[in-house]
């Protein structure tokens, strides 16, 4: 915690400085306000810069969600809801999150809600926590809501570990094959090169295969090899503005809804994750309108983005919430169906809900089915790509071999 020297005067109007420990100047403020001294100035004291620049400014969504399930906990046992900010402020290791939590413990210290006090943070809470907290606060069901936001957070860190899990192995496999080939066609097939040249005399002809083999290496080893590299980037970095634009951001996302493998994939990873948001703010209290705009600003994709936004304009004109829906084309058939079904029972979120097990379970088999199909993919790329090369290598010795036996018969 910071150190402030500061300036001040008292209740007799006399000037008093000294230094005290706080986590901001409005903080310190806060402090001397209870002691009766009105600050005029203050500086903090012993600013390293160095250390600040390591800093991580940002809350992981594992870490949010163990504070928000220890809050809920809190919350129930009755505990105030300032003791309960601070004692959570105290034993974050997450220096950032910390003095993000203090300046919310001082916010609603200072008479704000908590729905408030959340909102002044958005990098660290975002609208669909925000608005489930403030429909808590107003039902009388912080607690709950609480719990409702902690396992939805814990759920979608779930569903990212395994599309981050099932992309390692693939890509690390990737790597090595790439480098391994890298260092064959940069480091060994030049020593090839000058042994054939030897052996067969420079005029002549090497078979095809070895010819195309030499003719890459030569490429690498240059500046091809440098070229293809900063081309790689370039591309990547490329890709990745374009991607910040309207019109790539549509294009994109369009393209990865539309590919052949991966594309039913993310398709299912996004209907999952629009029914398990849409279902949670749903059985909060949310509104219908609130709970698709947030639903929409969480989607992730453009175009599941826009479609829910169809979806909200429809409901406002006084549609029901499936013909909207499967207008859009986007949602698969059977989702359709459901929402149709729990609309018109009156368990909407109960039934948005079910729709999110089943995706979330058919997203983990898809992951499944991928990996074990990648894995002899992966292996015969690697086995016809290495083979060729040592094939192509071996064809010079076999027309050596032939002419030594010509000229010895």
């Amino acid at each position: 915690m910071p150190t402030y020297a500061f300036k001040g005067r008292n209740r007799l109007n006399e000037l008093v400085s000294g230094e005290r420990e706080a986590a901001s100047q409005d903080e310190l403020r806060t402090l001397l306000r209870r002691e009766q001294i009105t600050m005029t100035t203050a500086s903090e004291k012993n600013v390293v810069s160095i250390p600040k620049l390591g800093r991580r400014k940002k809350v992981k969504a594992k870490e949010l969600a163990v504070f928000t399930r220890q809050f809920s906990v809190m919350i129930d046992a009755g505990l105030p809801l300032v003791q309960c900010l601070d004692i959570l402020a105290e034993q974050q290791q997450n220096t950032f999150f910390k003095d993000v939590l203090r300046q919310v413990r001082q916010n609603v210290e200072e008479g704000a809600t908590l729905f408030a006090a959340l909102e002044k943070h958005p990098k660290v809470f975002d609208p669909l926590y925000t608005h489930m907290v403030e429909a808590g606060e107003t039902g009388g069901v912080l607690d709950l809501i609480l719990q409702r936001l902690a396992t939805l957070i814990e759920k979608i860190v779930k569903l990212k570990r395994s599309i981050i899990s099932a992309s390692i192995y693939p890509a690390a496999v990737v790597l090595v094959a790439i480098g391994a080939i890298a260092v064959i066609m940069v480091v060994v097939i030049p020593q090839f090169e000058q042994i054939f040249i030897g052996l067969l005399g420079a005029g002549e002809l090497l078979p095809l295969p070895t010819r195309i083999v030499m003719g890459i290496s030569n490429f690498l080893a240059g500046w091809g090899g440098l070229t293809t590299l900063v081309s790689i980037i370039g591309l990547s970095v490329g890709t990745s503005y374009y991607y910040k634009t309207e019109k790539g951001r549509w294009q994109i996302d369009t393209l990865l809804l539309k590919l052949p493998i991966f594309g039913p994939i993310l398709r299912k990873i996004a209907v999952a994750r629009f029914s398990r948001i849409l279902s949670t703010l749903l059985s909060s209290g949310v509104p219908i309108l609130q709970s698709l705009d947030i639903t929409a600003k969480t989607a992730g994709n453009v175009v599941i983005e826009d479609a829910i936004l169809k979806v909200r304009a429809g409901v406002e004109r006084g549609e029901n919430f499936v013909d909207p829906l499967k207008a859009t084309k986007v949602f698969p058939h059977m989702v359709g169906q459901m929402i149709g079904v729990g609309e018109q029972t009156g368990a909407l979120d109960a039934m948005l809900g079910k729709i999110a097990d089943f995706y979330e379970e058919e997203v983990d088999t898809a992951i499944a089915d991928l990996l074990s199909l990648i894995e002899p993919v992966l292996i015969l790329f690697l086995g016809v790509t290495i083979g060729g090369i040592v094939i192509s290598m071996y064809l010079p010795l076999f027309t050596l071999i032939g002419k030594l036996a010509g000229g010895a018969k």
